[in-house]
């Protein structure tokens, strides 16, 4: 690849708790997938945030979840596809006035956490995801896992359909993010985190957990905003990305 799409989770501060620090973590990526209220962020978080990456040039992103703020939105919630496909609805129109009064708008949508997951292989919530894309706006792009069914239902519903990759996350062999409840799921180290991402953009590779290659083809990559140490990865994984001649811009 000669370009690669940096996206962060952001805009996930609730009130007086604060997590992350968006203003500098926005400042290194061209995507922010923006908390909706669902699983985290308040309205006064939603707009700065939005207001804060429509100054930098910063494609806005809804970042869709289950209804769950005491879980942050990584718990699975069985919901019936007609009432997830509302939910989504009811965030992206949210997310969207504050795009909007910002200067901005909402381009892409991306599932959140256990939301995330399910969409890989549940029929059900995948294509509730996608319809409620689809009927807010068919000009949406769709983020998800390569292989996802998600991916599959935005392509097939006519949506634009990005895979993307994770830059501090460990992979299993069969492609998939090892769980976060096991041990070396999340990784902290900004320099392996960097040759990560670049191997990704450059080869289209990732090292799996047990050594093995997973091939990827990412047109987008991922580093938390809530991560310890999330700025100096950004940081880090843009030069380095830079330094191999690989140009960060969106995939908008």
């Amino acid at each position: 690849m000669t370009s690669i799409d940096l996206n962060s989770d952001v805009g996930e501060s609730f009130g007086r708790w604060q997590l992350g620090d968006d203003p500098a973590v926005l400042r290194q990526v061209t995507s922010a997938n923006v908390a909706c209220g669902f699983h985290a962020g308040d309205p006064s978080t939603l707009r700065a945030t939005c207001a804060e990456a429509a100054a930098g040039g910063v494609v806005i992103g809804a970042q869709v979840g289950y209804r769950d703020l005491a879980g942050f939105g990584r718990r699975f919630i069985d919901a019936e596809p007609t009432e997830l496909a509302d939910d989504v609805l009811y965030q992206l129109g949210a997310l969207e006035a504050m795009a909007r009064v910002a200067g901005s708008r909402v381009r892409y949508v991306k599932p959140h956490g256990a939301l995330y997951h399910a969409t890989i292989d549940h029929p059900g919530h995948a294509r509730a995801v996608v319809e409620a894309t689809r009927s807010y706006d068919e000009t949406l792009a769709v983020l998800g896992l390569p292989g996802s069914l998600l991916l599959a239902e935005a392509e097939r519903a006519g949506l634009r359909a990005v895979p993307e990759a994770f830059a501090d996350r460990a992979y299993t062999p069969d492609g998939r993010l090892v769980s976060r409840r096991d041990a070396g799921a999340v990784l902290h180290d900004p320099e392996e985190v960097a040759r990560r991402v670049v191997r990704m953009a450059a080869d289209g590779e990732v090292e799996a957990v047990d050594g093995s290659v997973v091939t990827l083809a990412a047109e987008s990559v991922c580093v938390h905003g809530d991560s310890p140490g999330a700025v100096a990865m950004a940081e880090r994984t843009r030069a380095e990305l830079e330094a191999a001649g690989i140009a960060v811009r969106s995939f908008l």
